[in-house]
């Protein structure tokens, strides 16, 4: 039997809502509903009733948000492929504001699908 390592979770209040500070990194709009949308994969750390760790979070609006979590619209891959250029874009916007706090881990947005 091989030992599965233990996820290392983030959870940071300053992260999330640092998120609300950009536009919807999918459509792009500032309505006042952007905030953190946690991945949904577990190799971010999702579980039956945990949210994957606070470092995988994309900035999306109220209607992205919902589509990537309830729409049926979208393939699985779809969900994934827009999740994860959200996640990028919302790491680098981020770091570029100078909103990432700076006692939490930057994410290698190279090495995630």
């Amino acid at each position: 039997m091989t030992a599965v390592p233990k996820f290392t979770y983030v959870r940071s209040k300053k992260l999330l809502q640092a998120c609300r500070a950009l536009p919807c990194q999918h459509c792009g709009a500032s309505d006042g509903t952007v905030c953190a949308a946690h991945s949904n994969q577990a190799q971010h750390g999702k579980g039956k009733s945990i949210k994957a760790s606070d470092v995988f979070v994309a900035s999306l609006c109220f209607r992205c948000h919902t589509a990537l979590d309830q729409g049926a619209d979208l393939t699985r891959e779809q969900r994934i492929a827009m999740w994860t250029d959200a996640w990028r874009s919302t790491v680098r916007g981020l770091l570029r504001l100078g909103l990432w706090p700076q006692d939490i881990p930057i994410p290698d947005i190279r090495s995630f699908h």
